[in-house]
């Protein structure tokens, strides 16, 4: 027996009291709802002239797709296309939101770039804007002399010079200088991040291998002490100053002082070679900075004598374009050099200390590898980085103890080391922190110099004896490769530098002796 309605087996049959017809159950409900009468006779009908049929259990027979295996394969081959056309329509859909969101981070960096260029313009203007202001006085004098001026030519032209009483006007740092050096910038970034290790530098088992080859005393024994040293690589010279007041350029391979430098009355803190130039740039505690030229017979003739610190100068540090140079003194300020003409294009001193009753000079000074930020160490204890371009102070860090003596940024860029007193700490320039702290000496002796060698790969030490170290990350250990004999018996090392490839090592002490370290040259044949 059929439904009625679907003619299909009912599940739950009923039939009519009037006509008696048979239904399924839940499909006549449904229509007498709607329409209160028999859909196959058109008379009245409601729920009451239904009655239900007790049956035996209905068991419905299997579809035909079910039946077969080939109906059960067109049947999963069906749900798979489906599953198929679905999968494809979400491809599409990811596709179409990849191409909106690259197009969105397209439209977000030229916005960046366009606010970039908006910056920068912005401050080249704010620099012409200080300029302008700074020489405003100036102007004003020239527009508006008065009778005394006019009567005494050469005070007019002192006063035009000198500005407002007690500091001089600067021209300060162009908008073609800040190009030079943002160009050099983006150079040396882009030549670092190809820099492999140097296939000719010297290996840590080498390293663990050096002693002491030479030993020259370069300056007088009246006033003995060697405080600063600097490389020239091309030509394998080796600068030295000394508390003698006088600096001295030694050629290594021929083991002869080439040139003694005098002319300053107190000792020599700073000497640096500029790049690969026959220029060299000294320091002193007389508050002076002299330039240097090198002549073809090995003679070195003063060509500029500059004066702008009113305190002792305690570093010099070249920019690495070659063309300019900065120095550090005691006065609290830092000098902005332009090299050709000796002339100071920036006085910058940092005017955020509120103590004002201990004056904080500075101690040390490095520019980093890329030539944008400049690292400066103060006798407090504090060691501030410096961007270039603006001059503003925009980091600081904070935990020595005494006086940072020495400040060195590694080749890579990221890692900045600093001794003082207490300890040589290393910072993590891409956080801003602390990471690694050595106290190699007693509360007696003092770390006198930091120095990262031109790789990147080593670094070196000088106190009461000298330690090389191999340079690792902010997580890796940073091992000591080698420690060289105590100094203490006959002067302590003030200061210590790598050779071409770390193929020797340079150090200056205070017996008035530069030693040279490294392997016999058979060892380094061999090697």
């Amino acid at each position: 027996m059929n439904c009625s309605i679907s003619g299909e087996v009912p599940e739950e049959p009923v039939a009519s009291k009037k006509s008696g017809l048979l239904f399924e159950k839940r499909l006549i409900e449904r229509h007498i709802s709607d329409y209160g009468k028999c859909p196959i006779t058109g008379e009245p009908l409601t729920m009451d002239d239904i009655i239900p049929v007790k049956t035996g259990q209905i068991v419905r027979p299997r579809t035909v797709q079910t039946a077969s295996i080939p109906g059960m394969l067109g049947m999963f081959q069906n749900e798979w296309d489906g599953l198929m056309l679905s999968n494809f329509a979400l491809e599409q859909q990811l596709h179409t939101a990849r191409q909106e969101l690259s197009h969105a981070l397209y439209q977000h960096d030229a916005a960046c770039r366009v606010i970039a260029r908006l910056k920068k313009e912005r401050d080249e203007a704010r620099s012409l804007l200080a300029q302008a202001e700074r020489h405003m006085p100036q102007a004003a004098t020239v527009a508006m002399p008065n009778a005394a001026t006019l009567s005494n030519g050469r005070r007019a032209s002192e006063d035009e010079e000198m500005g407002p009483p007690g500091k001089k006007i600067r021209p300060g740092i162009s908008a073609d200088i800040i190009t030079e050096l943002t160009d050099c910038n983006a150079a040396l970034s882009q030549q670092r991040k190809k820099r492999q290790r140097p296939p000719t530098l010297a290996t840590s088992e080498a390293l663990e291998r050096y002693t002491q080859l030479s030993s020259h005393p370069l300056h007088k024994t009246s006033k003995p002490g060697i405080v600063s040293i600097d490389i020239h690589y091309s030509k394998d010279l080796i600068a030295t100053g000394g508390i003698d007041a006088t600096a001295v350029v030694f050629g290594r391979s021929s083991g002869e002082i080439l040139s003694t430098l005098s002319g300053h009355s107190k000792k020599v803190t700073s000497v640096k070679f500029v790049g690969d130039s026959d220029f060299l740039l000294t320091g002193s505690a007389d508050k002076m900075v002299r330039v240097w030229q090198g002549s073809s017979g090995g003679a070195y003739n003063c060509i500029h004598m500059l004066k702008d610190h009113t305190a002792e100068v305690q570093a010099v540090t070249v920019h690495a374009t070659n063309n300019y140079f900065v120095t550090a003194s005691l006065d609290n300020t830092w000098c902005f050099y332009d090299l050709s003409s000796g002339e100071c294009l920036a006085q910058v001193s940092d005017t955020s200390k509120s103590d004002t009753s201990k004056p904080e000079g500075y101690t040390s000074a490095s520019f980093h590898p890329d030539g944008l930020i400049l690292g400066t160490g103060t006798s407090e204890a504090v060691v501030k980085i410096w961007d270039v371009k603006s001059q503003a102070n925009v980091a600081r860090f904070d935990g020595h103890e005494g006086a940072v003596t020495a400040i060195s940024f590694s080749e890579n860029g990221y890692f900045l080391a600093t001794a003082a007193h207490d300890s040589v700490k290393l910072w993590d320039l891409r956080k801003l922190r602390n990471f690694r702290t050595w106290s190699l000496y007693d509360s007696n002796t003092s770390t006198n110099s930091v120095e990262f060698d031109h790789s990147g790969h080593y670094i070196g030490v000088a106190g009461s004896d000298i330690r090389v170290y191999e340079v690792g990350n902010v997580k890796t250990e940073w091992n000591c490769i080698k420690t060289f004999p105590d100094l203490s018996g006959t002067g302590r090392a003030t200061c210590v530098k790598f050779g071409t490839d770390a193929k020797y090592i340079a150090v200056g002490s205070m017996d008035r002796n530069l030693r040279i370290f490294g392997l016999p040259e058979d060892a380094q044949l061999e090697s």
